[in-house]
């Protein structure tokens, strides 16, 4: 595995890293640094700022592909990196399916007071934070390095409040960065994802649901929740009862759309189904789809969101001996790893 971890400066880039390393034992790996240093990492006189650079004791690499040729030739090892300094690096990176995105943000009051403790420490004068926003936006803007899009293409975000050491790393604890799912995921997450993708064809109006029906391993079928064939779709007016506006669990006998989980088994059919079939579904089964999947025999049941009957679905599963649980991914997108309002931080995050 190898993470590379982007962000701007004094986000808590090289703390995420230092993290890795003690608790997950990661190495370290940098690259060689061939453009000058941006202003945005310099004191108001201009003078480079101790502790913002790479770790001197990093295996040091010419080029991305060099890098990324050794940690292909030692895959069962875990490398960490923050030589994230253009869209360039990224590109060549992403070529390995071993490689996860990291990028690390903090409201820029924060990383300007965690610089200015960096600057306090190495007797330096600090920029203003008028001089420190502009440095930023050259630094994360610049058409030749594309800093700030690379963001957008980062499997984790970081949002890093912390105003301590302690409480990073037991936020990063609880997110657990390693898990090896995040490259290849497990059977759980692998049927729940297709059947997310699934819910994607609803033209339901209420929600949209996905179901993925499978046996040992093997998907037999798909389904999605929406009008019967041959029927004008809900979301074009098919359905009076989802286009009324009315609450949710009301009027349920004039709802003309079809469950996913109901499509599904339809599909499939009971002989197909047999013993030993899982049924994954995005929302948990309403008690309508709950009996009929009891009745075409499925061994277990597995959810993503919760859904208003939970309580009385799962009684009525258990009653009949069949296994129902929720399945919840490793987190991904935005994590904000502290819900304390922003302030000065005594301890600086490079």
């Amino acid at each position: 595995m190898l993470i590379g971890i982007c962000g701007g400066i004094c986000a808590g880039k090289h703390s995420v890293q230092d993290y890795l390393i003690e608790h997950h034992a990661f190495k370290p790996l940098r690259l060689q640094r061939t453009s000058s240093t941006p202003s945005v990492e310099k004191s108001a006189s201009e003078a480079n700022v101790p502790g913002l650079g790479e770790d001197a004791s990093a295996l040091s690499f010419p080029s991305p592909e060099a890098l990324l040729d050794f940690v292909t030739k030692h895959w069962q090892e875990h490398f960490v990196t923050t030589s994230i300094y253009d869209e360039h690096t990224v590109e060549i990176f992403a070529n390995r399916p071993l490689f996860i995105l990291v990028h690390v943000d903090a409201p820029i009051s924060v990383r300007w007071q965690r610089f200015k403790n960096r600057c306090a420490a190495a007797a330096l004068t600090p920029p203003t934070l008028e001089q420190f926003v502009l440095r930023n936006d050259e630094h994360l803007y610049s058409p030749s390095s594309g800093l700030a899009s690379i963001a957008s293409r980062a499997q984790i975000k970081l949002l890093n409040n912390t105003t301590s050491l302690p409480s990073l790393h037991a936020s990063l604890t609880t997110l657990n960065l390693p898990d090896p799912s995040r490259l290849r995921p497990t059977w759980d997450h692998y049927f729940m994802t297709l059947a997310s993708l699934a819910a994607r064809r609803s033209n339901c109006m209420r929600r949209q649901v996905g179901c993925v029906l499978v046996r040992e391993k093997r998907v037999m079928a798909t389904g999605y929740n929406g009008t019967p064939r041959n029927i004008t779709n809900c979301n074009e007016g098919g359905c009076p009862r989802c286009n009324s506006g009315q609450a949710g669990g009301t009027s349920l006998t004039n709802c003309l759309c079809i469950h996913a989980e109901e499509n599904a088994l339809l599909e499939a059919g009971r002989e197909r189904v047999g013993p030993g079939a899982v049924l994954y579904c995005n929302t948990c089964p309403c008690l309508t789809c709950t009996i009929k999947i009891i009745q075409v025999g499925i061994t277990e049941v597995v959810y993503s969101r919760s859904y208003y009957m939970d309580v009385d679905a799962a009684k009525l599963l258990q009653q009949a001996g069949v296994k129902l649980r929720q399945f919840s991914p490793p987190k991904e997108g935005l994590v904000n790893l502290c819900d304390e309002e922003p302030k000065a931080v005594t301890n600086g995050h490079a």
